[in-house]
C-alpha cells in the first residue's frame, strides 16, 4: 500500500497484535526492523495496566526484541498525567501490586486500604483481583468520589481465549453500584496524541495497528490518525461489519502487513 509507506510513526498494540501470551507472532521483528531501517520509529501503545513498562521490556527480550522505556506508552502513564492534573489528595488504587507501585513512584498519594481522605477511585486491569477490592470499591463510591478507570476493555486476549479485563470489572463494579467510571486510555486520543508529540511525527506521518475496534481503532479515529486493524486477536471481520468503528486497512497479521510494505 503506497499510502502506509509514507508513514513513520507506527504506534502497535501489543496483545493479540504483536503477540499472544508469550508467543510472538511470525513477522513481527521483520516489522520492526523494516521502520528502523526506513528512518522511523515504533512505540508500543498498550491498555493493559496490570504491569508497568519494566515488565514489558523484560517480556520483549525474552522474545528477541530489545526495548527502552521510551518504547512505551500505557494506559497507566496516560492514568498518571490525569490524576496529577486533577490533584487528588488521597487515591485508592484498585489494581496490582505494580500497578500500585508506578502510582506510588510518581509522588501519587495511594492506599490500597479503605480509610478516611479518600476523594478518588481508580481501577485497572486487576490479574490479583480480591474481593476485598470489590467490596471496598463498592463502600467508597457511595460517597461523592471520583471514580477513573485505565482502560474499557472487556478483555484480554490468551493462547486459549481471553480473560476479563479492566471494562469487566467495572461492569461488576456497576452492576453493584450503578456507578460508571471515566475511562482515560484508548479509545481517547491522549495516548496517541502524546506518542505523536514525544516522537516528533505529524497526524500524516503515523498509523496505529490493532486488534480491537472499539478500544485501537477508535482510538487512531479519534486522534485523526490511519488505522490497521488485524485479525490476529479479539477482532474479527463481522465485527468490522457491526462496528460504527471503521479501520482503514485491514490485514489477518503482522507478517502480511509488512509483506505489502516491501513490494
Amino acid at each position: 500500500m503506497s499510502e502506509l509507506k509514507n508513514k513513520k510513526l507506527f504506534l502497535l498494540d501489543m496483545d493479540g497484535t504483536i503477540y499472544l501470551d508469550n508467543n510472538l507472532f511470525d513477522g513481527t521483528i521483520d516489522f520492526l526492523s523494516y521502520v528502523k531501517k526506513v528512518g522511523g520509529r515504533y512505540i508500543f501503545l498498550t491498555n493493559n495496566s496490570s504491569k508497568g513498562v519494566d515488565k514489558y521490556i523484560e517480556k520483549l527480550e525474552k522474545m528477541g526484541i530489545v526495548s527502552t522505556a521510551d518504547d512505551f506508552l500505557t494506559s497507566t502513564d496516560a492514568t498518571i498525567i490525569y490524576l496529577k492534573e486533577k490533584g487528588y489528595k488521597k487515591i485508592y488504587a484498585f489494581g496490582t501490586e505494580s500497578f500500585v507501585k508506578q502510582l506510588k513512584s510518581m509522588g501519587l498519594n495511594v492506599t490500597t486500604e479503605r480509610e478516611e481522605g479518600i476523594d478518588c477511585l481508580c481501577l485497572s486491569n486487576d490479574t490479583e483481583l480480591t474481593f476485598k477490592k470489590l467490596d471496598d470499591a463498592c463502600i467508597l463510591l457511595r460517597e461523592n468520589i471520583d471514580y477513573i478507570a485505565t482502560n474499557p476493555d472487556w478483555v484480554c486476549p490468551t493462547w486459549y481465549g481471553f480473560v476479563p479485563d479492566c471494562g469487566s470489572f467495572a461492569d461488576i463494579i456497576f452492576n453493584a453500584t450503578k456507578k460508571r467510571p471515566k475511562f482515560i486510555g484508548k479509545p481517547e486520543p491522549e495516548m496517541a496524541y502524546l506518542a505523536m508529540q514525544n516522537a516528533g511525527f505529524s497526524r500524516e506521518e503515523t498509523v496505529l495497528l490493532g486488534d480491537r475496534l472499539y478500544t485501537d481503532i477508535a482510538c487512531g479515529i479519534n486522534a485523526g490518525i490511519s488505522t490497521i486493524f488485524v485479525l490476529s486477536g479479539e477482532g474479527t471481520l463481522e465485527d468490522v461489519e457491526k462496528s460504527d468503528f471503521k479501520p482503514e486497512f485491514i490485514y489477518d497479521n503482522i507478517r502480511c502487513i509488512y509483506k505489502d510494505l516491501v513490494k
